[in-house]
């Protein structure tokens, strides 16, 4: 495959969140080298005002053979005829989880009691822009009787990453998918959300509508999708899809 392929390798740029970054760093060394492509990657978040996010990447004209992002958001853009019909594979689910800085005490968020005692005691929250934020935003506070109480304290983290800004000190807790949390350095994972506050992010790609390489991207999105992959996405945070398939949208 890689002599055959080599001869016709191509550029394959992907627009990706943060969520799958991780994973598809990983996995493209050994992606590039049995095909011959080389794959360019150009991060943000799967929805936001931000300029980076991807829709608004793509609104304004910016090329790109893949998306891979937040299921839901790619619904958006499948409904805005921005992918290719038919194109969408499904990756990965990626759980909430919880870091403090490196060296805090490590509080416990093992039950809802605890989280809530957690984020109370806490002097500044922080959650991301993307789907784990908003969950956290308007359900999590609300489910656990605590939305006044951390009204002034819990701030939104735009664009980059939670765990980042919970290094610099500059929140005491952050919430954001583990996958995008364990790459960081300078935080303690502290780990998952309890599974009845637990929010599953569904992460999925597709072949953007106006792609230069569409068949390279389909190839490499099928490769995400294959058994082959799974043991890295497991391995940076998420939970393989167990029977990847095509989606009409």
């Amino acid at each position: 495959m890689a002599t055959s392929a080599g001869a016709l390798a191509q550029e394959v740029t992907v627009m990706i969140s943060g969520g799958f970054k991780a994973a598809l760093e990983k996995l493209a060394p050994q992606y590039e080298a049995q095909t011959g492509d080389r794959i360019v990657l150009i991060p943000g978040p799967s929805m936001g005002k931000t300029p980076q996010a991807i829709p608004n990447r793509l609104a304004r004209g910016e090329k790109a053979d893949v998306v891979i992002m937040v299921g839901d958001a790619l619904t958006h853009l499948a409904k805005d005829q921005m992918v290719k019909a038919g194109s969408r594979v499904e990756l990965a689910d990626s759980p909430i989880g919880v870091v403090v800085k490196a060296g805090s005490p490590v509080p416990d968020i093992a039950t809802d009691s605890a989280l809530k005692q957690t984020l109370l005691q806490a002097s500044a929250i922080a959650y991301s822009d993307s789907a784990s934020g908003r969950y956290v935003q308007t359900e999590l506070f609300k489910k656990l009787g605590i939305e006044a109480q951390v009204e002034g304290k819990a701030h939104k983290v735009e664009r980059i990453p939670v765990a980042s800004e919970v290094a610099k000190g500059k929140y005491a807790v952050g919430f954001q998918q583990v996958s995008e949390l364990l790459p960081v350095p300078g935080v303690t994972f502290v780990g998952k959300l309890p599974d009845n506050l637990q929010y599953i992010t569904r992460f999925a790609g597709a072949v953007t509508a106006h792609a230069e390489h569409p068949s390279e991207g389909k190839a490499l999105l099928d490769y995400l999708a294959s058994a082959k992959a799974q043991e890295t996405i497991t391995a940076t945070g998420m939970i393989p899809v167990a029977t990847p398939r095509d989606n009409a949208q």
